[in-house]
């Protein structure tokens, strides 16, 4: 298993006291059980999944509980609502109790745990990995920060020195650990992040028979149980409608003409999809009443071996999906560091846009992704017209792509290589 850089955080965070509740959740096979199981060796394990035990655990006391697992793991708590309420019952009357709450059902753990654990819980999500954890060879090597991570943890020092700074080489060859990052970014093209694949003893072809069990399972379990579907063909199109729309303006009223389905039956269906962890809608920036912006969301997979095996593919990467792993990786590493912001896409109605637009709450930081081998200066044209739109500084301009050369386009505009910026 290869390192994760949550676990830090999640040990951190345990020993406080707003952990003694830790609310563990993100899509199917990302790690949760392997990485508090690893992390918390002194917690009881226990899973919720086979039903025979789960019903004796749901007839013990507060007291019991307290007595008999003082500090456990529930995996899969989701599928017994009522053991949150006795574990809810045990946090209110002892102080000295901690658990941890696992479930990869989004909608329905974390209704309930809104409902009963409201303010006696920190929620931590886990995501598939990014590419510094897929740099890792194992649990005791440290997960290194990304040039990206490090700009977002300190982005106001980062736009007077980092940007200039000697450690920002002209080239990514010239980078002691390119070898090593372009291994884990080629490998991230192929096969994306979930850690299941990375086992060295399987074969491609075993990788891509396991992403194509994984979306059949997620539809057979994960969506049957979000939403109890007697029938999943409009699912199942939908699914593969998102796949083909990844990175690009999700217009509700053409899919569900194009379908046969209402809008509200496209816009519930996606929120699945959200909340499973499949997908992520980014939503327009529109605060320039003065530009004529387009409203729409855009659509990112959260993972690209998820997406190429929803469309059955082995390679080929379109530019629309190159975009698409790009995004959530830049995603991924924000939550992992904790940054705070919100990101959007910006297009107006006259044809330009901009890919990504981080807003931090000193300004915004713009990110445009091309999947070439050799970048032109006319690449950042939509991100040297962004100053004039924006409502707050533009602190600065990343333009990603496959061109080993870094070059500075602007004085606030730098373009890298994928795995160099994000490695």
């Amino acid at each position: 298993m290869l390192n994760r850089r949550i676990l830090e955080y999640a040990r951190n965070l345990s020993q406080s006291p707003v952990g003694r509740i830790l609310v563990f959740t993100g899509a199917r096979q990302t790690g949760k059980t392997t990485v508090t199981r690893h992390g918390f060796p002194n917690y009881t394990y226990i899973s919720i999944e086979d039903p025979v035990l789960r019903s004796r655990y749901t007839r013990l006391t507060a007291a019991q509980w307290r007595e008999l697992y003082p500090r456990a793991i529930l995996d899969e708590v989701q599928k017994e609502p009522q053991l949150i309420e006795s574990i809810k019952a045990v946090y209110d009357q002892w102080p000295e109790p901690r658990y941890m709450l696992l479930g990869s059902s989004q909608l329905l753990l974390l209704e309930k745990v809104r409902e009963s654990l409201a303010g006696r819980c920190a929620i931590i999500e886990l995501y598939p990995l990014t590419l510094p954890e897929l740099e890792t060879a194992d649990w005791a090597e440290p997960v290194g920060d990304s040039l990206f991570q490090r700009y977002l943890i300190d982005p106001e020092q980062a736009r007077g020195e980092w940007i200039a700074a000697p450690e920002i080489l002209p080239s990514f060859l010239l980078d002691k650990m390119m070898a090593k990052k372009k291994a884990a970014w080629d490998y991230y093209l192929k096969f994306g992040g979930y850690p299941a694949l990375t086992n060295p003893a399987l074969t491609d072809e075993e990788r891509y028979i396991w992403l194509h069990e994984y979306v059949r399972t997620y539809l057979e379990r994960d969506i049957r149980d979000l939403a109890s579907f007697r029938d999943l063909e409009p699912v199942i199109m939908l699914q593969r409608y998102l796949a083909n729309m990844t990175a690009q303006v999700l217009n509700s009223s053409a899919a569900a003409t194009q379908m046969g389905l209402s809008v509200k039956t496209i816009q519930r269906y996606i929120r699945f999809f959200e909340l499973s962890y499949q997908i992520m809608t980014v939503p327009a920036w529109s605060r320039n009443l003065n530009k004529r912006l387009v409203k729409a969301p855009k659509i990112h997979y959260l993972d690209n071996g998820v997406l190429q095996g929803v469309l059955e593919k082995r390679g080929g990467l379109t530019g629309h999906e190159f975009e698409s792993l790009v995004a959530a990786e830049i995603y991924k590493q924000i939550r992992c560091v904790g940054a705070p912001g919100q990101l959007f896409h910006l297009r107006t109605h006259d044809g330009f846009e901009v890919d990504l637009l981080l807003e931090l709450p000193q300004g915004y930081v713009a990110f445009e992704i091309k999947m070439a081998d050799h970048i032109r200066d006319s690449d950042a044209s939509g991100l040297k017209k962004l100053p004039a739109i924006l409502d707050k500084p533009l602190l600065h301009g990343f333009l990603i792509s496959q061109d080993d050369d870094t070059r500075r386009l602007d004085e606030n505009i730098t373009a890298l290589h994928g795995a160099y910026f994000l490695g």
